[in-house]
């Protein structure tokens, strides 16, 4: 009778025996790391160091927290009242307050005081923008919470171009710059301004990066002086100068326009690099010009009534908003014009800066007289070639 014996491998008993003694020595290991790491936790306390540390329990005045030995240490729950109290569990920052005694002390609000201070410095010589809250607004500026780190902001830096009086309400949260750091005298000074300043260049950038002169918008008038209307689009400066408010009488025009009036006006210029731009109001208005000469055709003739007379000639009216002027040299037959007297002339042009017609008496006449000539040459009798040639004939015997 065969019997089947299951044979076993000697290295089998090596091989488990081995992986017994790894395993252990794994244990060993990670308890001596953790042990490591406990002292370690424990020295930097000791060292004043700012350590992170568990919290195991918590009651009404006290936050208890592991720290690696027997005892655990506490932090005050006064040190957690302007944040969220930590959960069991949770890992907080602190640093030794003092040792000794029933437990030993740490605060959470000195760590975050410390680490804010470490992290304003960074921010300071990389000159970036820092998050705050407005506390407390104070005479002369706000105090600002900085991630725990207290710091003042005068009203000279809250706002652009300065502020004689307090906007920001209190919790107010805000982007500032750090202006002023010294940690050796506990001084920190923010500025609003600065960021606001640069906010509205980046604006204005890239509002002039959209416009060019010959484009219509709607700007607001600053203030009106006798050279013309200062006026803002979209925060910034322009200008309207005098003869671009109207085309006729610019300076009666302009007491017309109000401080805060919108008006609708033309691009002219833009000066991207001085952030300036020029508008005018009367290049949206139609060319008096323009209106008269389709109205008044060339070489239309046209009644003027006299209004006066000077050496360069005669001033009248064609309408009720209508002017005329007959230069000297254009009078004609009549040379003495007078007052209140009413002739005819012809239209020879527009003049673009008074807006008056020019009329020409003397031109008128000869074409009056050419078409007399002409009527004339239609009423006689036309000649047949004999009776030219008879004519001649007659002349040649006479001689």
């Amino acid at each position: 009778m065969h019997t089947n014996e299951t044979q076993q491998n000697p290295d089998d008993g090596d091989s488990l025996e081995k992986k017994e003694t790894a395993a252990h020595a794994e244990e060993e290991m990670s308890m001596a790391d953790l042990l490591k790491a406990e002292g370690e936790v424990s020295s930097k306390i000791y060292s004043r160091d700012i350590v992170k540390v568990r919290v195991v329990q918590i009651t009404a005045e006290h936050v208890l927290v592991d720290i690696g030995e027997k005892k655990e240490a506490v932090i005050p729950v006064a040190d957690f009242q302007d944040g969220k109290m930590p959960e069991i569990g949770a890992e907080v920052m602190a640093v030794l307050e003092r040792k000794g005694g029933e437990h030993t002390v740490l605060s959470h609000r000195k760590a975050m005081e410390r680490m804010a201070w470490a992290w304003a410095k960074k921010m300071f010589e990389a000159k970036e923008r820092v998050k705050g809250r407005v506390t407390d607004v104070v005479k002369g500026g706000y105090i600002v919470d900085l991630s725990g780190l207290r710091a003042f902001m005068p009203l000279s830096l809250s706002e652009i171009g300065g502020a004689h009086k307090h906007y920001l309400p209190a919790n107010a949260k805000v982007r500032f710059y750090i202006t002023d750091f010294s940690e050796k005298d506990r001084k920190v000074v923010v500025s609003r301004r600065q960021v606001l300043e640069e906010d509205e260049k980046s604006r204005r950038n890239e509002v002039l990066g959209t416009i060019s002169p010959g484009g219509v918008v709607r700007a607001v008038v600053a203030k009106a002086t006798p050279e013309g209307l200062s006026v803002r689009f979209q925060g910034i400066e322009g200008f309207i100068a005098l003869q671009d408010v109207d085309w006729k009488n610019p300076a009666e025009a302009l007491k017309s326009y109000k401080r805060g009036q919108r008006v609708k006006c033309k691009i002219l210029s833009v000066d991207k690099e001085k952030e300036k731009m020029s508008f005018g109001l009367r290049q949206l208005m139609p060319n008096p010009v323009d209106v008269l000469k389709r109205k008044f055709p060339y070489r239309s003739v046209l009644k003027m009534k006299v209004l006066s007379v000077s050496e360069a000639g005669a001033k009248g009216r064609i309408s009720e908003q209508v002017e005329a002027f007959i230069p000297a040299e254009e009078y004609g037959f009549e040379t003495a014009l007078k007052e209140g007297q009413e002739l005819r002339g012809v239209l020879i042009a527009v003049n673009p800066e008074t807006y008056e017609l020019v009329l020409s008496v003397k031109k008128l006449e000869e074409m009056e007289d050419r078409k007399k000539v002409q009527q004339y040459m239609k009423g006689a009798p036309t000649l047949t070639l004999g009776q030219i040639l008879l004519e001649n004939s007659e002349d040649e015997g006479e001689a």
